[in-house]
């Protein structure tokens, strides 16, 4: 998100670069493949300039000039001047807007003209953040008035070394809300010099924080404000995000204070070709149990990203999951090794989990031109700046149409023609989004999802605040935090005293909270013979991903997991390449705690409810490439218990015997209409499959009825649920249209059928799933 050279060329250049792009890619598709459902052509924006302000210091004017920014765009005047002005302010505009510009302008000012003022710098990536140090450390570097700046990152590669340096002498310090969360507040007497002069602080790609995650930055930034205040500090906060909906309404949320926003862009864009493609059915290939298959998304994303690299194109490929981007990246090296082979070294996977030399070096390879194509997950999604993409690739609908648009975004990023391809996995959002290419295109963007009042995220965040410093009855009503604190103080985690609130001696909140909701510690991934480190594995998502006998890929390189020592947090490999792949299966329970909301409408009830939920992984599938099962093979894996929030509704057995659905096609009918569900929810909230899980049973314990849940996949919920349960008759609607809509005749990977299927998509009853959703909104719209 580094600043680009803002020149006005004049005019706009031709849509029709991407047009023929998306033509080349065309040409090597087979006549008989139609994977076109949609193509829409953006028109180009042209900029809108005014002059420096007055305010801005002279020596900050002349170091962006000379890097290439002759005069600022409206939009980073805007939000400047209200920076500069003492209010909080939230600049949001497209992808490669200049927002980094609005933020630099008035934070370097007040550090030239106070030799003593300090600023921090937060984001959700370490490649984000190392992206705008460099452009910091160019600005500063360029004028002696900015010597003393001394910018300098804080995370977690930074050496011990460099930390202490950074303490004593750094006033501008780059780092994350993990970091912030773990070092610099527990430890704020070590960052005294920091915060008694924190004129500023910085949040960028704010719209990342949502969520779980979110709602912990949230309170995380509440406790921030807190202790500045403490050293007599009352920092401004300039946010940056992506096109987001009211987003003045979410910054203030995030922060706990109000924001003022900037939507309109200033700034020059290049036109756009936007294409949506559907893979085609393979011919000779069925399912497991004989339904039809489409070629993989990630297969077709990886001859788009080859084709397009031979044709010279600067490109990104995004894939949803990291086991995907190095899939895609070594298919596609495969397919160059054929047709171009002094072009295989140019291309790449890039995701976290790497190591961090790993991962700069790509990032370098990839902002020089070294690297032609990279197959990434949303790791370089974040304002990492790379300048001229020719196209991006996206391998499956990312979850939220702000998402897909930064995505998209990061192509054409200097006022070059560009274009976009959305590959649709074989999954009933997908299937929809590309045959009505309107709830894509000309959708809004979603809001963005944060609750800070999750009692699962305050209880341990006012443990961290108040062992930093301790809280007063005043504070905690101000957190309406009373009962949970109550709660604490019964578990022996938290004592009130005359002067306030204070953590029992032994507490260590700190380490205890994961702020982007993992589950437990990271597993180490090992080679067992040579101890070599790969990588890291979040604890929660281990044994599905590195459970005894898994398939992993890291950087072209294929291993097998000899052992996982879950409780060692190490997974031990050895380099093999089988011609097969791995998917984990497993069971899941639910029980409800508590309802917290329901409404009964004839024979149908809709309710709100606290849930737990219990995932057991029990064996793993070996599939070959063409998706025939080799054979299941049991695990014992470790049980998990989530505590959250879910929809749910239950249906009568009359109402199943009116609409012709008799017993036995009950538990199908309920299956793959839970299935359907989970594959919309994202049209009504802000959230990917990857979120959210569901349960569906013919004759459930507590509610003693045939019921469907819904649940989010995070402790204490994230406002998913909450969300289809306000809007589910547009959310069953769409579901029961698009389950209606597919060609397919029993059910298939683009209507009923789900990639994370613990019971294999079996029993699934398509025609039923229809009558009952069918059923089920006309009971709501009948009772309403």
């Amino acid at each position: 998100m580094t600043s680009p050279p803002q020149l006005d060329t004049g005019s706009a250049p031709a849509a029709s670069f991407g047009r023929e792009l998306l033509d080349r890619l065309l040409a090597g598709t087979p006549a008989d493949e139609h994977p076109l459902t949609h193509t829409v052509d953006l028109p180009g924006r042209h900029a809108r300039h005014t002059e420096w302000p007055d305010w801005a210091a002279d020596s900050v004017v002349r170091a962006l000039q000379e890097q290439g920014v002759p005069r600022p765009w409206t939009h980073q005047s805007s939000a400047a001047d209200l920076a500069a002005g003492g209010e909080h302010v939230v600049v949001s505009t497209g992808t490669a807007s200049g927002k980094s510009l609005a933020y630099q302008l008035p934070v370097l000012t007040a550090l030239a003209s106070d030799p003593q003022a300090t600023a921090l710098y937060l984001s959700p990536t370490k490649a984000l953040g190392a992206d705008q140090l460099r452009a910091v450390t160019e600005l500063t570097s360029a004028e002696d008035e900015l010597s003393t700046v001394c910018p300098c990152a804080y995370d977690g590669d930074t050496s011990t070394e460099l930390r202490h340096w950074a303490r004593r002498h750094s006033r501008w310090i780059f780092t994350n809300p993990d970091m912030l969360h773990l070092a610099l507040l527990p430890g704020h007497a070590r960052w005294a010099r920091l915060l008694r002069r924190l004129r500023y602080v910085v949040i960028d790609e704010c719209h990342s924080y949502r969520g779980v995650f979110g709602s912990h930055v949230a309170l995380i930034l509440r406790r921030l404000r807190r202790i500045a205040a403490h050293y007599g500090a009352d920092p401004v906060f300039v946010l940056a995000s992506a096109t987001t909906a009211e987003p003045g309404a979410a910054a203030s949320r995030l922060i706990g204070a109000p924001c003022r926003e900037i939507t309109e862009d200033g700034s020059p864009q290049g036109p756009r070709t936007i294409a949506l493609w559907e893979p085609p059915l393979l011919r000779d290939t069925t399912g497991e149990h004989g339904e039809p298959v489409r070629r993989a998304a990630g297969t077709e994303a990886a001859r788009l990203l080859a084709d397009l690299v031979v044709e010279g194109a600067r490109t990104l490929t995004f894939v949803r999951s990291r086991h995907g981007a190095e899939l895609t990246a070594m298919t596609a090296k495969r397919l160059l090794a054929e047709a171009a082979p002094e072009l295989e070294d140019r291309l790449a996977a890039y995701r976290a989990g790497y190591l961090a030399e790993d991962r700069r070096d790509l990032e370098a390879a990839l902002s020089d031109g070294r690297l032609l194509g990279v197959a990434t997950t949303n790791a370089l999604e974040l304002g990492v700046d790379i300048a001229g993409l020719d196209a991006v690739v996206v391998a499956g609908f990312p979850g939220t149409v702000a998402s897909f648009r930064q995505q998209g975004g990061r192509a054409g990023r200097r006022g070059q023609g560009a274009l976009v391809v959305l590959v649709a996995r074989d999954d009933p959002l997908d299937t929809y989004l590309v045959h009505h290419p309107a709830a894509l295109l000309d959708t809004p963007v979603e809001a963005t999802v944060t609750d800070p009042s999750n009692p699962y995220v305050l209880g341990p965040q006012l443990l961290c605040a108040a062992s930093e410093k301790p809280l007063t009855d005043a504070e905690v009503d101000d957190y309406a935090a009373r009962d949970v604190l109550t709660d604490l103080a019964a578990q022996g985690l938290i004592r009130r005293r005359p002067h306030g609130w204070f953590v029992t001696p032994g507490t260590q909140p700190h380490a205890g909270i994961d702020i982007r909701g993992g589950i437990g510690h990271q597993i180490a991934i090992v080679e067992n013979d040579t101890g070599r480190m790969l990588g890291t594995v979040e604890a929660g998502r281990a044994p599905a991903t590195v459970h005894p006998g898994a398939v992993h890929l890291h950087q072209g390189e294929v291993f097998v997991v000899d052992e996982l020592l879950y409780d060692d947090g190490i997974a031990l490999v050895h380099a093999e390449d089988p011609e097969w792949s791995t998917v984990a299966r497993e069971i899941t329970d639910i029980a409800v705690v508590s309802v917290a909301e329901e409404h009964t409408y004839g024979q149908v009830t809709i309710g709100s409810a606290h849930v737990e939920v219990t995932h057991q992984v029990v064996a793993y599938l070996r599939r070959l490439p063409s998706g025939e099962v080799l054979d299941q093979i049991e695990l014992d894996m470790p049980a998990q218990t989530l505590t959250t929030r879910a929809v749910m509704y239950t249906v009568t057995p009359a109402l199943l015997e009116r609409i012709g659905l008799t017993a036995e096609r009950v538990p199908g009918a309920l299956h793959a209409a839970e299935h359907a569900a989970i594959g919309l929810l994202p049209l009504v909230a802000t959230c990917d499959r990857g979120d959210i899980g569901g349960v569906s049973t013919a004759l459930h314990g507590d509610t003693g009825l045939p019921t469907v849940f819904v649940y989010d996949g995070q402790p204490g919920g994230a406002g998913f649920a909450e969300r289809g349960y306000s809007r589910i008759l547009q959310w069953l609607t769409a579901t029961r249209d698009a389950v209606a809509a597919c060609d397919c005749a029993a059910g298939c990977p683009s209507c009923v059928y789900s990639p994370k299927c613990g019971n294999g998509n079996d029993p699934l009853d398509k025609p039923g799933a229809i009558a009952l959703l069918t059923a089920v909104l006309d009971a709501i719209t009948e009772g309403r």
